[in-house]
């Protein structure tokens, strides 16, 4: 589904990505690990058309979409989510749902005289499929809180959600796991593979937390210092004398473990 072919992104004379070739199959759960500095989420920034790369391409079924901007891709089904939550706080988190879908009637100030009938119709849609979400994520009871209020882990749960409100294709989570506690990165875990099970999502996976990267992605992808280093099956990464080498240089008991 996605192919990046050679991505170079240049800050000046640091190259953040240096080269970088992989791709990412239909339907497939894919994890992006490697230490910090590797490049991992200015890879993702670049694929998400939030950066242009200084070189290479990046192609989805096939069509070259380097440097689309975000709203081109997000109307493509390709989504991204971020280390930090971008929720909006004042909002309840139904609501942070019902305003993903782009182009709704009510945007448009004439409609709002014209087309109420429309506006309502539309409305309700929007209310009843955010309600399936906030089913499907367990989190039904948070409906009415305001997005501000709820834990980080929740916000998480809450920014997948956003991502079953359209059609979504691809999905790139930037460290969906961190700062979530053990309960909540099981919840999301579960979500996430139901997604990929029921609805055909393929995922992209950035994550330090090498127990959930097991239990969720094959293949693996490893980057340092901006290349892929290694790629292969969870097991096979975890041993590879190349990868432990560029985390810390030491050993493997010294990869990054699950959450307690």
């Amino acid at each position: 589904m996605i192919v990046v072919d050679g991505i170079q992104k240049h800050f000046g004379g640091f190259r953040a990505i240096d080269g970088a070739s992989f791709e990412i199959a239909e339907g497939s759960i894919t994890g992006l690990i490697g230490p910090n500095g590797a490049g991992k989420s200015t890879l993702f920034n670049v694929i998400a058309g939030l950066l242009k790369p200084t070189a290479g391409r990046v192609l989805m079924d096939g069509e070259d979409i380097t440097g689309l901007p975000p709203h081109s891709l997000f109307r493509r089904g390709l989504l991204r989510t971020f280390q930090v939550a971008h929720e909006f706080g004042s909002m309840t988190v139904k609501e942070n749902l019902m305003m993903v879908p782009g182009d709704q009637i009510g945007e448009t100030l004439w409609n709002t005289w014209t087309h109420r009938k429309a506006i309502a119709r539309q409305e309700q849609a929007l209310s009843d499929k955010a309600d399936e979400v906030l089913d499907f994520l367990t989190i039904s009871h948070l409906a009415n809180q305001r997005a501000s209020d709820i834990s980080g882990g929740q916000k998480k749960l809450l920014e997948l959600g956003r991502t079953l409100m359209v059609d979504a294709k691809v999905v790139f989570l930037d460290e969906v796991g961190a700062g979530v506690n053990r309960t909540l990165l099981n919840t999301l875990a579960d979500a996430i593979i139901r997604l990929n099970k029921t609805r055909n999502y393929t995922f992209c996976v950035i994550e330090h937390d090498m127990d959930f990267i097991a239990q969720l992605c094959d293949p693996v992808i490893v980057m340092a210092a901006g290349k892929v280093l290694a790629e292969g099956p969870p097991d096979h990464i975890m041993e590879n004398e190349a990868v432990i080498e560029a985390y810390l240089g030491t050993g493997q008991k010294n990869l990054p473990k699950g959450r307690e």
